[in-house]
């Protein structure tokens, strides 16, 4: 799979010292965008925006301009990482924190450049570094989170760091250690159905040892273990009755036949897959470039990446369910290097945020007048 012709959208940010010290944000990085030459104009046929994740500091969310051209928004987040989406609000998981950031736009309402919407942080649970991956809210409207570090879902509290909900049967209960990896939730008509994990092993970071064939998806109405043998699988997805996910060891996206666990790879994409989400007939899937020596290098997908002859890319690669094809691409080349969730914003066409480290969010000032 080649990368074709792109549009170079330079957006280079300086470096600078945040004001907000209480979030331990180290020195901005510098970053270069590139984009299909098409991706405004499917963008705006789809009626949709993405917003998604850059650990360890960036929340990006991509529209369309009112001229027609990519519009690019960042705000900076302390290890950024799971991040979801209501009508009007995003959650975002951070390095010890879940944020909720409330559209502040009434409807109609369109903010000097075009933007349609504004997204402010407005509430902050304070967990405590539980290593959160995978959020989602539930049919009732309740926050549902991966708790990665005590291998369990789990739910927000304003009393405790976290609810647990459910811990997969590999696990002797819910206790410190981070020993399966776990991280992927996939909602199903509202409520949570399936998780993946990296291992099924129960002592302290022992997953790390199962990266290449170790992974496994678990059904969490019936407590039973559908599908194993993945390769660091994450960004488990319900869509049009199939349980998608990616492959991230091999760099594929595919779908698992419940019935006999076996995998349907649908697409390669040069990197470690990470992110998912869908629009129409169209999946878009994170992308995330290994590192020399850290968890996601020494698999399957080196091999690959080189009998294909092609480097590893951060971003995002849109592809067609149908085709099996890359029709589409974001691309960041820099010092950034990992990307981690992404998320649909229907209806939306240019969306921006409020970020933690500029004046802005001091002096933008919203009310609901008296009547």
């Amino acid at each position: 799979m080649k990368i074709g012709a792109f549009l170079n959208l330079k957006r280079m940010l300086t470096p600078s010292r945040p004001q907000n010290t209480d979030n331990e944000i180290q020195d901005q990085p510098q970053f270069e965008v590139k984009a299909s030459r098409r991706l405004a104009e499917w963008l705006k046929a789809q009626k949709v925006s993405l917003a998604f994740t850059v650990p360890p500091l960036k929340l990006f969310l991509i529209g369309v301009k009112e001229d027609g051209g990519l519009s690019i928004a960042e705000r900076t987040f302390n290890r950024c990482l799971g991040i979801a989406a209501t009508e009007n609000s995003l959650y975002l998981s951070t390095r010890y924190e879940v944020w909720k950031l409330e559209n502040v736009l009434p409807e109609g309402r369109i903010l000097e450049g075009g933007y349609d919407r504004q997204y402010v942080p407005r509430i902050v649970y304070r967990t405590g570094f539980l290593g959160i991956h995978d959020v989602a809210v539930d049919r009732q409207g309740k926050v549902i989170f991966v708790n990665t570090r005590f291998g369990c879902l789990a739910t927000l509290s304003e009393r405790y760091s976290f609810v647990p909900l459910w811990s997969p049967p590999f696990l002797s209960g819910i206790r410190p250690g981070d020993r399966c990896h776990l991280n992927g939730l996939a909602m199903k008509e509202g409520v949570p159905a399936y998780v993946t994990s990296v291992s099924q092993t129960d002592e302290f970071d022992s997953w790390r040892r199962h990266r290449d064939k170790g992974g496994c998806i678990v059904d969490i109405k019936s407590n039973e273990i559908v599908a194993t043998g993945f390769s660091m699988p994450h960004s488990p997805r319900w869509y049009q009755d199939r349980l998608w996910l990616t492959n991230s060891g091999t760099g594929e996206l595919g779908y698992v036949d419940l019935a006999n666990g076996q995998f349907t790879s649908v697409v390669f994409a040069p990197g470690f897959l990470r992110g998912l989400c869908f629009v129409g007939d169209y999946a878009i899937v994170g992308s995330s470039k290994p590192r020399h020596g850290d968890i996601y290098s020494g698999l399957g997908l080196d091999d690959i990446l080189s009998k294909h002859g092609e480097d590893p890319r951060l971003g995002l690669f849109i592809v067609n369910l149908r085709s099996g094809e890359i029709e589409h691409w974001f691309l960041l080349e820099g010092s950034l290097r990992e990307l981690y969730d992404v998320v649909a914003l229907p209806s939306i066409r240019q969306p921006m945020a409020l970020g933690l480290i500029s004046e802005e969010i001091q002096h933008q000032i919203w009310f609901n007048p008296l009547p």
